[in-house]
């Protein structure tokens, strides 16, 4: 487990820079959703991505990270996260995960939403309702004098009781200089254990809720990886920050 001193605190105006670009990529995440129909490929949306972040003059923060291939990751019904952008086309009835990251003056900042194409299931939205209420729940716990756990058991019980499971095998995590910092924040487990938040933290947070059993696999393109059992998934995340006036929400329209 890191300890809270293996955390990085950023500086009033290094949360000043993630603030602006985090508002830039909520931004950028709500047209690109908006776009979505049935029809389109996954590799239209990612062209689509490209050309929404490159008009904001800031860099896909995905694009070419350990070879990825895509600017946005693009993840549809069983697939939960890394989708790569391709044939796929989306069908009336289909959820997408969208997780986009941008750079922002040499600063990360991360976000991602789940979207129904036309008309879908009962199940699938109340799968993304509480995917994303799961989110914020988490995000209440994230502030300075809680416990890191406290985040992920929020996650976990909302999610369990009702009736969905959590990922395990893929988590949050702290942001800002780099996509991927200390600390990795599970989406499970129990309260009050793990490092002390503190004033000055920024980090991603990120439940992935499967439809049916929390298990996953990775498919031999090395990055989608889907439900074991083949049943859906949904993703969202927001990049926050614990400041001295409260939990700040950078991803989110006027956040």
């Amino acid at each position: 487990m890191k300890t809270a001193s293996s955390i990085s605190i950023k500086t009033p105006q290094e949360i000043a820079i993630l603030h602006e670009g985090g508002q830039i990529l909520a931004a950028i995440t709500e047209e690109l959703a908006r776009s979505l129909k049935e029809g389109m490929t996954t590799r239209e949306i990612d062209r689509q991505a490209e050309k929404l972040i490159r008009d904001q003059a800031v860099l896909p923060a995905f694009q070419g990270y350990r070879g990825f291939p895509g600017c946005v990751c693009t993840s549809v019904n069983e697939e939960v996260v890394h989708g790569i952008p391709g044939d796929r086309r989306l069908k009336d009835g289909d959820i997408v995960s969208l997780d986009v990251g941008i750079i922002y003056k040499n600063y990360y900042v991360d976000t991602a939403v789940t979207v129904g194409i036309g008309k879908i299931g009962s199940l699938l939205k109340k799968l993304l309702e509480v995917t994303e209420r799961s989110l914020y729940l988490g995000i209440a716990q994230a502030r300075p004098g809680n416990h890191l756990s406290d985040i992920s058991h929020a996650v976990q019980v909302f999610v369990e009781a009702n009736g969905f499971s959590v990922v395990r095998d893929f988590v949050g995590h702290g942001i800002g200089r780099n996509l991927h910092e200390d600390p990795e924040i599970p989406n499970f487990g129990p309260a009050h254990e793990g490092p002390i938040l503190k004033e000055g933290m920024v980090l991603a947070i990120e439940p992935m809720v499967n439809m049916g059993g929390w298990q996953t696999k990775v498919l031999a393109d090395g990055w989608t990886v889907v439900t074991q059992d083949g049943k859906a998934s949904a993703h969202f995340e927001h990049t926050i920050a614990l400041t001295a006036e409260g939990t700040k929400i950078f991803t989110q329209t006027h956040g």
